[in-house]
């Protein structure tokens, strides 16, 4: 067999060379065209006013109520509300809780009906309160914003006027009037039938702001409602029989309340749901002249009247 030439073989390792690289450069062409799933997006998150669920039942109206006195300093109300259960609507009482941290105030949760449900949208703590559906709660929470209390400092102040405060228990209180611009109703819930109001600029920025959940207590709370029979409105007829108490699940307390219309029984401490107007607590002196007959102390007799002696000597 003849050899090729050299110039000949140079030109085949030439034509070799280059079938290589095209080579290459097809493989690589595959190689860039080959497309790894990347990691999963991360997961969106979603605000606690966000609907946590939806129903076909409207909410029964709001129970009529007594607040049970703060039991002490640092302690926020979050009112009552209707949630569902596999029963139906049963009631959360409202409670005096322990918030998370200082400087937070709580939203409360609210149902709104949308697309033919009613859906509940989940309170939250935060900053500022947010929108509640313009649903007139009682004790400061008139359908917008709170009336019943300020942070000043890592120390919560309380108004009077519309919360039930032992000024000899809870010290940092102050006394303003709120004035209510909304129609005072029972209904429980926002839209069709129910309330009218849409979120202001300001409840739409406190949307927007860092939340906090409810706290550990305020879920026990919820699911010790939700165990107790007595509080479902079927069995109630709306009036449940254990309607606020003083602390989360302290539903057995002496101060827990019941809500009015539950007959002879019912408890009805001394200051009603609806927003009060300013009242002065009497001064010690006129305490004393509006009672010119104070309670006997226990064995003291009545002292006989000196005309009376008299006639009676006589006899």
């Amino acid at each position: 067999m003849s050899k090729l030439s050299p110039k000949f073989q140079r030109l085949g390792c030439s034509l070799r060379a280059s079938a290589l690289v095209l080579s290459a450069a097809a493989l690589a062409s595959c190689v860039a065209q080959v497309r790894v799933a990347g990691p999963p997006p991360p997961a969106v998150y979603v605000a606690p006013a966000a609907v946590d669920l939806q129903v076909r039942e409207a909410p029964p109206p709001l129970p009529d109520y007594d607040q049970p006195p703060c039991p002490e300093d640092g302690y926020l109300w979050t009112p009552g509300y209707w949630a569902w259960g596999a029963g139906g609507y049963y009631w959360v009482p409202g409670t005096w809780v322990q918030p998370p941290r200082v400087g937070v105030l709580w939203t409360p949760g609210y149902w709104g009906f949308v697309g033919g449900a009613y859906v509940f949208h989940a309170g939250y703590w935060g900053p500022h309160v947010g929108f509640y559906g313009g649903v007139n709660y009682g004790f400061g929470y008139v359908g917008t914003g709170f009336a019943g209390g300020v942070w000043v400092g890592n120390a919560f102040s309380y108004n009077r006027a519309v919360t039930n405060i032992n000024v000899t228990v809870v010290h940092n209180t102050y006394n303003t009037t709120v004035v209510n611009n909304v129609t005072v109703n029972r209904v429980s819930y926002n839209g069709g039938a129910g309330t009218s109001a849409t979120p202001t600029g300001q409840e739409q920025a406190a949307a927007r702001e860092q939340h906090v959940p409810p706290t550990p207590m305020q879920q026990q709370h919820l699911q010790q409602a939700a165990k107790n029979p007595a509080l479902f409105a079927h069995a109630n007829g709306g009036h449940p029989p254990i309607a606020a108490t003083p602390r989360p699940t302290a539903f057995n307390a002496p101060d827990a309340v019941a809500a009015h219309g539950r007959g002879p029984q019912e408890n009805r401490p001394q200051f009603a749901r609806q927003e009060a107007s300013q009242t002065p607590a009497p001064k010690p002196n006129q305490a004393q002249k509006q009672n010119p007959n104070p309670k006997k102390k226990k064995n003291q007799k009545d002292k006989p009247h000196p005309k009376k002696q008299k006639d009676e000597a006589n006899r």
